[in-house]
């Protein structure tokens, strides 16, 4: 057998490559010249990763949209946290709100700024998330992001303090609980007008898709009691002798209880409103952090790739599904949003083989011969890479190519064509951060 003496890595790439030609698996033509027109703008990201291109580039956005391929790979968590210290602690961005329930995440933002003298670490509040999947917000690597973000804070006023948040629709069950709890420390009277509205869903919470099969066969929901609590909260915000940062908490547990109740309710259709008032959801829960620390104020998105990158650019859009990245763009205007893709060739991943089933680390196979992934593996020669998107892109990547995203449920074996989203790239992200070969995260088990 013939061995190479350890020729340089894109030599041999390039010799691969050829080869594969000369053995009949030829790239087509078009995958030749997005090959091509990848490698002409790739940035060797290097060991460690140099991510001061990309900070130079997203840095003066007010929001920082940071994308993941999946729910479960640590670089994916890791550089999105590089990203953000380096944002908060250099140019002032004052908050970071994930794809995570208000409530359990609300625990580590009182954390992070000092507010909770009980919990001893990070980990010790991740212990007592229970909805599944946990491993999305109780794993290592978000727990280091904690510990750093609540050293960084000490050093701050309690008014400047950098905050954690939850953005998602779900954790409706922690929201009906602990609304009315929470108001019962402000006012006896009003907590007690809470329960009642919120004790029709008592029989509801632990069965959602009984839920929804009663709302498919026609029978009344609870919608008007949920938006009866929103419009309460309003009216009351006066009398409520409690501060900005409290009044938030109390508000968004109740728009938490009102749009899972409408995104529970468009599970009972076919078409795009349960997926459309989730987004929506997340984007309002932006607006009101936005607005909560002030008209400058710069904040810090993580949400899988497929809700931070413009949905317009994918066939999303043929669906009548939008996503933040859409809304952020058309809301705040595209010189005020940085949206970061991430994508991977190969790697070890968590996630489960249905809803609720046990986590698994498993393995994602190396990607689809015509896809993104595929180009930039062949593009790279195994490198980790970074892709700045601009008006000036080769030609071949205005075109859509199949762009794998892998969510909490995973079945490997059946990845394709399921788990490809077709997509133009650099409309899509204003950057892509490619990690050739990742690993899953490091999960922290419940106490």
């Amino acid at each position: 057998m013939m061995v190479l003496n350890n020729p340089p890595r894109k030599t041999l790439g390039r010799c691969l490559l050829v080869l594969l030609l000369m053995l009949g698996s030829e790239l087509t033509l078009a995958e030749e010249a997005l090959v091509s027109a990848l490698r002409e703008i790739a940035i060797p990201l290097g060991a460690p990763p140099d991510l001061s291109p990309l900070i130079e580039r997203i840095a003066p956005a007010r929001v920082v949209l940071l994308g993941e391929a999946s729910h479960g790979t640590s670089e994916f968590y890791s550089l999105r946290a590089e990203i953000s210290r380096d944002l908060i602690a250099e140019h002032g961005f004052r908050f970071i709100a994930v794809e995570g329930d208000w409530n359990a995440l609300y625990r580590l933002n009182r954390y992070v700024k000092g507010y909770d003298q009980d919990a001893t670490s990070a980990r010790e509040i991740m212990r007592t998330f229970e909805r599944w999947p946990t491993w999305m917000w109780a794993n290592e690597e978000t727990a280091a992001l904690i510990e750093w973000l609540k050293t960084y804070n000490a050093k701050l006023p309690a008014e400047r303090r950098v905050g954690f948040y939850g953005l998602d629709v779900y954790g409706k069950a922690d929201a009906l609980r602990e609304l009315p709890a929470s108001m019962a420390a402000i006012d006896a009277e009003e907590a007690e007008w809470l329960r009642e509205q919120y004790a029709p869903f008592d029989a509801l919470v632990d069965d959602t898709r009984a839920y929804v099969l009663s709302l498919q066969r026609g029978e009344d929901g609870l919608g008007g009691n949920a938006r009866a609590v929103v419009e309460r909260l309003r009216e009351q915000r006066d009398q409520l002798e409690i501060d900005a940062a409290e009044y938030l908490h109390l508000k968004q547990m109740a728009w938490v209880v009102k749009n899972a109740e409408q995104h529970y309710g468009g599970m009972a259709g076919r078409g795009p409103e349960s997926w459309n008032t989730r987004v929506d959801h997340f984007y309002q829960t932006l607006e009101r952090l936005l607005d909560f620390y002030g008209t400058d104020a710069k904040g810090i998105v993580w949400a899988h790739n497929t809700h931070v990158g413009d949905a317009r650019a994918t066939d999303m859009a043929r669906q009548q599904r939008r996503n933040i990245g859409q809304l952020a763009r058309e809301g705040l205007g595209p010189e005020q949003v940085a949206a970061v893709g991430f994508g991977t060739w190969r790697g070890r991943v968590l996630a489960g083989s249905a809803w609720a089933a046990p986590m698994e680390r498993m393995t994602a196979p190396p990607a689809a011969p015509d896809s993104i992934e595929a180009a930039m593996h062949a593009a790279g020669d195994g490198e980790d890479l970074l892709f700045l998107f601009d008006a000036s892109v080769p030609a071949p990547l205005r075109q859509p190519h199949g762009h794998r995203a892998i969510g909490v449920v995973y079945r490997p074996e059946r990845e394709v064509p399921g788990n490809y989203v077709p997509t133009v790239l650099p409309r899509r992200y204003d950057a892509f951060v490619f990690i050739h070969e990742t690993e899953a995260l490091t999960p922290i088990p419940a106490r």
